[in-house]
C-alpha cells in the first residue's frame, strides 16, 4: 500500500486577543500546515469557540481539538458542541478526544479523577454515544460532515489502542507515557523501540478494521540547528533520565537542519507509518521550513 500524503498541524496553546489569534492561524496557514487544533487544559483557550474563530480567520487548514479531555464533557452536550463547531467551520472540524491525565485540572473543575480504568471507560461511553448521536438524521443541530466529523483518539495503552481501533479516524500516539503514580501530567518520553511496540499494539486490535486509520505522532520538541549532539547534549542537561544519544534517538523529537528533520519524518512515516504530524505552538515557526520541504512528499 502506498504511504499516506503528509499532514501537518499545530496545536495552540496560548490565549489570546481576537486580532492576535487570527493572526496566528493566518500564519500557520501561510506556512502551509494542514490543520490549527486546541488542547483542553485550564488555563489555555476553549477549545470551541477557538477552532471557531480559527476556521474564520483561515480558508484552507481543517480545525480540531486535540484533544479533548472526555472527562470534562458529557456526551449529549458535547455532540451539540461538535455538532455547532462543525456547521460554523463549514463542515473542518476533527474532533479529538482522550480520557485526560492530570488530577489536579479534574479537581479545579470539580470532577472526579478516576483511575486509569474509569477514565478509559468514561471515554468509550463518550466516544460510543457521539458516534449513536451524530449519526441520527433526527439529531439537531446537524453536522455538515456525514455520519460525523472525524474522530481523533489519543492514547497509548492497550484499553485506549483498542478503543481506537475500533472507532477512531485517526490514531493520536503521544510518543510519552505518564509518569507511574503521577497524576500531575508529568511524563516520560518513548523510546523508539517502545513507539515500536505501541504501533504494533494497535494495529493487532485494528487487523478486522475495513479501511486503515490515519496514524498521527505529536512532536513534543523541534530545534533546527546545524549542530544536533550540542543541542542534545543541551536537552539532556534538563531531562535527567536521557543521555544526548537518547534524545537523538526519540521519534517525539526533532533536532537538526531542515533536511535532517524531513529526513526524521520520512522515516518515521516508513518505520510507524506517521504521514499526520503535529507540533506545539512554540515550534511553529521552526518547523515550518520543514512543512514547506516535504510539501507534496
Amino acid at each position: 500500500m502506498p504511504a499516506r500524503p503528509f499532514r501537518f498541524g499545530v496545536t495552540l496553546l496560548t490565549p489570546a486577543p481576537r486580532a492576535e489569534w487570527r493572526e496566528k492561524c493566518r500564519r500557520a496557514e501561510g506556512l502551509g500546515y494542514d490543520a490549527v487544533l486546541v488542547a483542553d487544559h485550564l488555563g489555555m483557550p476553549a477549545p470551541f469557540p477557538s477552532v471557531v474563530a480559527a476556521a474564520e480567520a483561515t480558508e484552507r487548514v481543517r480545525v480540531g481539538t486535540f484533544v479533548l479531555n472526555a472527562g470534562f464533557h458529557t456526551p449529549a452536550l458535547l455532540a451539540r458542541e461538535a455538532a455547532t463547531a462543525d456547521l460554523l467551520t463549514d463542515g473542518r472540524l476533527e474532533l479529538g478526544l482522550g480520557t485526560g491525565y492530570v488530577r489536579a485540572e479534574h479537581e479545579a473543575a470539580g470532577l472526579a479523577f478516576g483511575s486509569a480504568p474509569e477514565r478509559v471507560d468514561h471515554l468509550r461511553r463518550t466516544v460510543e454515544e457521539l458516534d449513536r448521536l451524530l449519526a441520527d438524521e433526527e439529531f439537531q443541530p446537524r453536522p455538515v460532515q456525514r455520519p460525523r466529523p472525524p474522530v481523533l483518539i489519543g492514547g497509548n495503552g492497550d484499553r485506549t489502542l483498542k478503543l481506537i481501533a475500533e472507532h477512531a479516524d485517526i490514531a493520536a500516539f503521544t510518543g510519552i507515557r505518564p509518569l507511574p503514580g503521577h497524576g500531575g501530567g508529568k511524563a516520560l518520553p518513548l523510546s523508539a523501540a517502545e513507539l515500536d511496540g505501541r504501533v504494533a499494539a494497535y494495529h493487532r486490535f485494528a487487523a478486522t478494521r475495513a479501511a486503515p486509520a490515519e496514524l498521527n505522532l505529536v512532536v513534543q520538541l523541534v530545534e533546527v540547528t546545524d549542530d544536533r549532539r550540542a543541542a542534545a547534549r543541551r536537552v539532556a542537561d534538563s531531562r535527567p533520565h536521557l543521555t544526548a544519544e537518547a534524545v537523538l534517538d526519540l521519534p517525539t523529537m526533532f533536532i537538526g537542519t531542515v533536511r535532517q528533520i524531513a529526513d526524521q519524518v520520512r522515516a518515521q512515516r516508513e518505520r510507524y507509518g506517521f504521514s499526520y504530524v503535529s507540533v506545539l505552538e512554540p515550534y511553529l515557526e521552526a518547523f515550518g521550513p520543514v512543512v514547506e520541504e516535504l510539501r507534496g512528499a
